[in-house]
Order: structure tokens, then sequence, then C-alpha cells
């Protein structure tokens, strides 16, 4: 049985068969430790019986007025507890944080346009592409990104998640 809690900083000594997919964005460790100390509620580790790391969602709140919302940092399952349903209910916590907690517009998140298993998945999840962002991923290997996102009952017009008609660059984003 899956256990869902609260990551904690052990978990930085057991992730590494998750974040070892070349798709998993890796962050230094004194990047894991403020999510955790200053959106604990949106860091959320999924545990095996075994005590071993199945995956994790980790997110953040921020924005201003209606761009007030929960952004997902990272969502990732390692490759031997995929196809079980475990990215969803990390999704759905994340996304329950931002209603509940932080009463957020929608929740956006950031993904390789090149990535077509995750833009699945993610429309799967109710998710649409607001826009695109040139060049988001830069290093030898620039790509751009897909700025999904999912309207929150907050946003009864559903506004935040009307497309753009351009792209824009990543230093035109707002937050």
């Amino acid at each position: 049985m899956t256990t869902l809690r609260r990551f904690v900083a052990d978990d930085l000594f057991t992730f590494n068969n998750v974040n070892l997919d070349p798709l998993t964005e890796t962050y230094n460790i004194s990047f894991y430790l403020q999510y955790m100390a200053q959106w604990p509620d949106y860091f959320v580790a999924a545990e095996a019986p075994n005590e071993s790391c199945m995956g994790y969602v980790m997110g953040k709140a921020e924005g201003m007025g209606k761009l007030w919302h929960g952004h997902v940092t990272a969502v990732t399952v390692a490759p031997e507890y995929r196809r079980l349903g475990l990215a969803e209910e990390l999704m759905e916590i994340l996304e329950t944080v931002s209603e509940k907690i932080y009463n957020g517009f929608f929740v956006d998140l950031f993904v390789r346009v090149s990535n077509k298993v995750a833009i699945g998945m993610y429309e799967k999840f109710g998710y649409t592409v607001y826009r695109r962002v040139l060049g988001y991923y830069s290093g030898a290997d620039s790509e751009d990104a897909f700025d999904m996102r999912k309207a929150l009952p907050r946003d009864v017009r559903k506004e935040s998640i009307v497309p753009l008609p351009y792209p824009v660059r990543p230093e035109d984003l707002e937050w």
C-alpha cells in the first residue's frame, strides 16, 4: 500500500531512483530545502511498503491578484511505479492545497514541448496549453515549454486558462 506523506529532509537521500529519469529536473539540495521550509503543504512523497520513494510532487503558491496560483515545480514517479495512478494522486493533492489552503485561481506547470507522454497525461488531468515559452529549457538542448494550466473553482469564468495566441520568452513570464 502506498503512503502519501509530507516530504522530509531524509527523503533527499532516498529519491535517486525517481530523479534518474532524464526528463526529471534535479535541483541542488538548498532548492529542495527551501521548498520544504516555505511550502511544506506542497511537497509530498509517495512511499512504498518497503519505505522506498515511489515519487513526489513539489510546488508553491505565487502571483498577485487574478494571477495568484499554485505552481507545480516537479511531479515525478519512479519508472517501476508508473501507470498506477500515482501521478494523478500527487497532482490532486497539489490542486487541493492550491484551492483549499491558498485559494488560488489556477494551477500551472511547464513541460517540454517534446514530452508528448507528459502533455497527454496533463491533458487527461484537465490541463490545457495556455502558452508556449520559447527557449524555456536552456543549455545545450535548448527547448520550448508549454505553460499548461487548470482553472480552480475560484476562477468562475475560467479566465486564467484562455490561451494566449502568441509565444512568450522566459523573461516575459510574470512569475
